[in-house]
């Protein structure tokens, strides 16, 4: 599909525009008095509310006009839109249309035009994304030409400089769908690494790209993270890119992204049942989120300086593989006895947290699908949050609300700490019952973290996939969710 932006009338099959409805009546929003005129004409407009997402279609002049209701005006968010225009968008992919020409500014609704044009841009770009490579039949996407008209030449200039914005960052969330949804027969840490870095190379310039393979990460005596590794026939990697902004100086904020890169999870000899086990490809998703906000910063060129480390093994069994009781000591010299095998994420972590700490940031933010636990407390469409320091958790909520993807926080107190101490070693890796395991990972995760560095810590369990509430993300498969958000304080916050 070929996406391009107008700023005068364009002929097309099919022209898209909304309505809202207020006190029963409905208000089309376009400027034309002959398509207003059409409408009012159609006896069929009875039945049209202007509810969210109900749409009605009419011809005019051998056009096919497509009037989608946005339901009260006065209620209109830009999640609304997203969500509303997302259903409408896919249900025409299917649909044979030589072109189809968006009202932009019919949308405008409560925003800016800029904005505007953003969220419809950010919209189509994010549902027109499938995964069907290994599909003999292709979900290919049937609209040739797609136009987002702007009435407004003024506005060229900032539109062009904004959707740029948006492009770099969409592409980066579905980079990371790729990412999550690929199957890990193919995405082993090895190949996983290869990627990464060839992406980076190609389209992250000035960004450093550094891969630690298993004997570097026995340098480095990340015995935690080399323990998860036991049972694999593939080698482990440590990914650490880095990126220096053109304006830097003594005081620019130093920001280190630390990503769990699972590409599997049996739980090693604390084996899953098989129903758990399916979808456990999954289990790299925090490694990917991170990397599509560094992506999506780097090109939209972060004022801060930015390390992202990315911990890529896969947890699997065999007579190597580390065995429950085990007691194994980290790259900061704290020794861990694994009572659970399939608590192996925060195993990774721990050195990662250790590694990103020596490189001296001031803020580390870390995201992983840690634990199930996050799924009982919040549910599949609640990223949790903790940490040890309240402003950057502040920001991050704050950039999470502004990107309407929801973060709720959860505390790390004393006794969960206490919890965590092992009688026989410094710690073990999870706690005596199977209450707050959200929170006393966080609590084990904590003990990495360098001295005075700000830490969040995300749980993206619940919401890394299948999110089949928002109509811009695929029904089953990866969400790309949390990518904006963290993007965004990457890019916005002070």
């Amino acid at each position: 599909m070929n996406i391009k932006f107008e700023y005068q009338p364009t002929a097309s099959d099919m022209v898209i525009l909304s309505a809202h409805s207020k006190n029963e009546k409905v208000s089309l929003n376009t400027k034309s008095k002959d398509i207003k005129a059409t409408f009012e004409s159609a006896k069929s407009k009875t039945s049209f509310k202007a509810s969210k997402g109900e749409t009605f279609t009419l011809q005019n002049d051998g056009t096919t006009f497509l009037i989608v209701g946005m339901g009260d005006k006065t209620k209109f968010k830009s999640e609304c839109l997203r969500r509303t225009f997302g259903k409408v968008f896919r249900s025409l992919r299917s649909k044979e249309l030589n072109s189809v020409s968006i009202d932009a500014l019919s949308f405008k609704g409560k925003f800016d035009s800029v904005s505007t044009c953003e969220l419809i841009y950010e919209t189509v770009l994010l549902s027109d994304y499938v995964f069907d490579k290994y599909k003999k039949t292709k979900s290919d996407n049937k609209i040739k030409n797609l136009t987002i008209f702007i009435d407004d030449k003024k506005l060229k200039a900032k539109v062009q400089k904004s959707t740029e914005r948006v492009f770099n960052t969409c592409e980066s969330i579905n980079i990371t769908r790729d990412l999550v949804n690929e199957a890990p027969n193919v995405l082993h840490s090895e190949e996983y690494a290869k990627i990464v870095e060839k992406d980076a190379k190609k389209n992250l310039k000035g960004v450093k790209v550094k891969i630690l393979n298993k004997s570097m990460i026995k340098k480095e005596k990340m015995g935690l993270f080399l323990s998860v590794n036991a049972g694999s026939a593939k080698e482990p990697r440590l990914v650490h890119l880095s990126y220096t902004p053109k304006k830097v100086t003594k005081k620019t904020k130093h920001v280190a992204l630390v990503g769990k890169g699972i590409t599997f999870d049996t739980g090693g000899y604390s084996l899953k049942p098989g129903s758990s086990m399916v979808g456990m490809k999954f289990d790299m998703g925090g490694s990917a989120t991170l990397y599509g906000a560094f992506r999506a910063a780097v090109l939209n060129n972060s004022p801060y300086k930015i390390d992202c480390v990315l911990a890529m093994t896969d947890n699997a069994v065999n007579s190597e593989a580390t065995t429950p009781d085990s007691i194994v000591r980290g790259r900061k010299g704290i020794t861990v006895e694994i009572l659970n095998t399939d608590a192996e994420g925060r195993l990774i972590l721990a050195d990662a947290l250790d590694y990103a700490s020596d490189l001296g940031p001031d803020e580390i933010i870390d995201a992983a699908t840690l634990t199930g636990a996050c799924l009982v407390a919040l549910g599949t469409q609640v990223c949790a949050i903790l940490g040890n320091d309240n402003k950057l958790i502040s920001s991050l909520k704050k950039s999470a609300a502004a990107q309407n993807e929801y973060i709720w926080e959860l505390p790390i107190i004393d006794e969960w700490r206490d919890d965590m101490k092992s009688k026989i070693a410094d710690l073990k890796n999870i706690g005596s019952t199977r209450y707050a395991g959200t929170a006393t990972a966080a609590a084990f995760l904590e003990n990495f973290i360098g001295k005075d560095i700000a830490w969040a810590h995300l749980d993206i369990a619940g919401v890394c996939d299948s999110q089949s509430h928002l109509s811009y993300c695929n029904p089953k498969g990866a969400s790309g969710l949390m990518v904006r958000s963290v993007a965004h304080y990457l890019l916005n916050e002070k």
